[in-house]
């Protein structure tokens, strides 16, 4: 068979996948499981075969045209290089590790059939996106993703948060989307063609004509599906949808289509200066308001969430500065840590019968009732703080010593503003980023209260997951820095000894002062009165997540949704903490600017509508109903009445004829 075949079976699998258990939800259940995890593990196989096949050599193009579509043809293509080969790989393995974990997570859930399928939709459209040789091919990739976002964001639909959540995320990723399609038009005009390699080959000859625009179009749909500033506000509140739809989401499909998507035009990006300056600024804030954001949140998986932004954020700030090795690098290994860090969640959540931090803090002993969700959380927390030997070390600081090569000069494919930007807003971002990990470590695992009521173990699907996502945690980074440049034909990707130095210097001061904070908060909170425990009723990791999201309410009571007066980020952040939990009140910045306009104008539509077009239209009906009736009370069927009309009107016809005659 040849690579091209293998490639084609790899987003088709799940595909497959996804309409066979949609037609036997119903009618045979006992179908739906199997059909959900064994067309990702086929097509993680598969994805595996056409990585090896391809090997980081030539790549891969294969193309066809369905139909003539004008002067800029639309072709069925495939463009696999090493990195799209290893994306693949990437995508496949989590939607597997997701798919089995959920097995289990909602065991019991309903509509697990459907979620299973639309899972392995979801799935189907980032292979799509990654393998694509074409950008029109890539787009209906791209908005399938959202469509699956909307229904998967919103699982647990009788929840308003889930309601609101998904239209959301459904509405901010569309506004993105809108100039992101007019980008990609534009590009195409440009160009003469939708082909990646054509696309490219032009670039290199300085065929585009409009660099700027064109980067800045693309940019506003990057934003949006990546969740980078100021199209980022949609992905905290995505939390409402059930855990493993948060880690496929954050780990390896959505948010992640954005930074590859940048990474496959590249040289479209660096034809503008302009505009690696701006995608640099984007990183920055990016990166600094997700860490603060994420240091005063008190949902577990809003920390998740933010750490995801500033994560990505990393990734932008390596194409800001012409590096997409270290952009894909960091995407590799944040997508396996970040992948075990909400499947980890997940299993916490289940145990403490609330997503709360304040309430988590409250309790005893509850690392011990979740073992291995503890140990395999600590190893994923560790390679997000980028602590040595672990996998967000190395990528991390590829990216941070791709920004300090473009900085000091030593590469020009950036503006050296570029470079200054991402180098420093990427050290502030580590400490961070170290801080809030601490932090998230200490209030979930360190709790002094109560003993947590005993739920049982986790079912073996779901703690299986867990340490197979802990080993490329643990293991990725060391072996990827060393074999990844000659899949990308990148510069060396490892760590430089200054950025090593500074990064893991400000990670660790991060995480040394956060359990500080916490030491001295804790000594305080011990003298408050903490209240009765109350043991959560048994039920199933999915619906205990639900209840949690519906009401707020773990078996604490009121105390978990009160301050917390043990919250280090309370103490670090000061003034600023009310204001980084709010997210910045961007939410309320954009219904201020722009939904209550909408609203605001949809009304005045609304009452034009009815009041003004409406009114005409009842007018032109009721002027001929009035007239009909008039006309219908002569009708009397008289022949007597019709004569005597017939002769008056004679005469007043005869009458006028002679005034008309006189007076002529």
């Amino acid at each position: 068979m040849t690579t091209t075949t293998l490639a084609v079976l790899v987003p088709l699998l799940p595909f497959l996948g996804a309409v066979a258990g949609l037609l036997l939800g119903r009618t045979a259940p006992g179908f739906v499981r199997p059909l959900a995890v064994l067309p990702a593990l086929a097509a993680l196989v598969v994805a595996a075969l056409v990585m090896a096949r391809q090997g980081g050599g030539r790549a891969v193009d294969a193309a066809t045209q369905l139909t003539p579509t004008g002067s800029v043809p639309v072709e069925l293509a495939l463009h696999i290089d090493g990195f799209a080969a290893l994306v693949a790989v990437l995508v496949a393995f989590v939607a597997s590790c997701v798919q089995i974990y959920s097995t289990g997570y909602l065991r019991d859930d309903p509509r697990y059939a459907s979620y299973a399928a639309l899972v392995s939709l979801f799935t189907s459209a980032m292979l799509l996106v990654v393998y694509s040789g074409d950008l029109i091919v890539l787009l209906v990739g791209w908005e399938v993703m959202g469509i699956c976002s909307y229904f998967l964001v919103g699982h647990y639909w009788e929840t308003p948060e889930a309601r609101a959540a998904s239209t959301k995320a459904f509405l901010v990723t569309k506004l993105g989307d809108v100039p992101f399609l007019i980008g990609l038009f534009a590009l195409a005009t440009d160009t003469g063609s939708f082909r990646i390699t054509t696309i490219l080959g032009t670039v290199a000859t300085g065929g585009l004509d409009h660099p700027t625009v064109i980067a800045l179009l693309l940019l506003a749909g990057v934003a949006g599906k990546s969740a980078q500033f100021p199209l980022h506000t949609w992905l905290p509140d995505a939390m409402a949808g059930p855990t493993p739809v948060s880690a496929l989401i954050h780990a390896a499909t959505m948010v992640a289509a954005g930074v590859y998507f940048v990474a496959r035009l590249l040289p479209v990006f660096e034809a503008s200066r302009a505009a690696m300056v701006v995608l640099a600024v984007m990183a920055a804030v990016t990166m600094i308001g997700s860490g603060l954001a994420a240091l005063a949140q008190d949902d577990i998986k809003r920390v998740l969430a933010y750490s995801t932004i500033g994560q990505l954020g990393y990734m932008t700030g390596a194409l800001a500065v012409g590096d997409r090795g270290a952009a894909v690098f960091h995407l590799l290994s944040h997508g396996a840590f970040k992948a075990l860090l909400f499947l980890a969640a997940g299993a916490v959540i289940h145990a403490a019968g609330t997503n709360s931090l304040a309430a988590m803090s409250r309790m005893g002993h509850l690392r011990d009732r979740v073992p291995d969700a503890f140990w395999t959380m600590t190893v994923a927390l560790l390679a997000l703080a980028a602590i040595p030997p672990f996998s967000g070390f190395f990528s991390k600081e590829s990216v941070l010593g791709a920004a300090e090569h473009v900085a000091t000069g030593h590469t020009e494919h950036a503006p050296g503003a570029a470079g200054w930007t991402v180098l420093l807003a990427g050290l502030l971002a580590a400490l961070l980023t170290a801080a809030y990990a601490t932090r998230l470590w200490l209030l979930a695992f360190r709790g002094r209260g109560a003993e947590v009521p005993d739920h049982g173990r986790q079912p073996l699907s779901m703690t299986v997951v867990l340490w197979v996502l802990a080993v490329p945690s643990l293991a990725l980074g060391g072996v990827a820095y060393r074999s990844l440049p000659g899949w990308f034909a990148s510069p060396d990707l490892a760590p430089t000894l200054t950025t090593s130095v500074l990064g893991t210097g400000v990670a660790l001061v991060g995480g040394i002062v956060t359990y500080a904070a916490w030491w001295h908060t804790t000594a305080y909170a011990t003298r408050i009165p903490l209240g009765a425990v109350a043991a959560h009723p048994e039920g199933d990791a999915g619906q205990v997540e639900a209840e949690a999201i519906a009401s707020h309410r773990a078996a604490y009571g009121d105390l978990s949704s009160a301050p917390d007066p043990a919250d280090p980020g309370r103490l670090l952040l000061g003034p600023l903490f009310r204001p980084a939990a709010a997210g910045f009140h961007l939410d309320a910045v954009y219904a201020a600017l722009f939904v209550r306009p909408v609203q605001a104008a949809a009304r005045l539509v609304r009452f034009l509508d009815r009041e003004v077009v409406e009114t005409y239209v009842r007018g032109a009906a009721a002027v001929p109903r009035l007239l009909g009736a008039a006309v219908r009370r002569a009708q009397t069927g008289n022949v007597q009445t019709y004569v005597s009309a017939l002769l008056a009107g004679t005469v007043v016809l005869a009458v006028a004829a002679l005034l008309v005659a006189t007076g002529a």
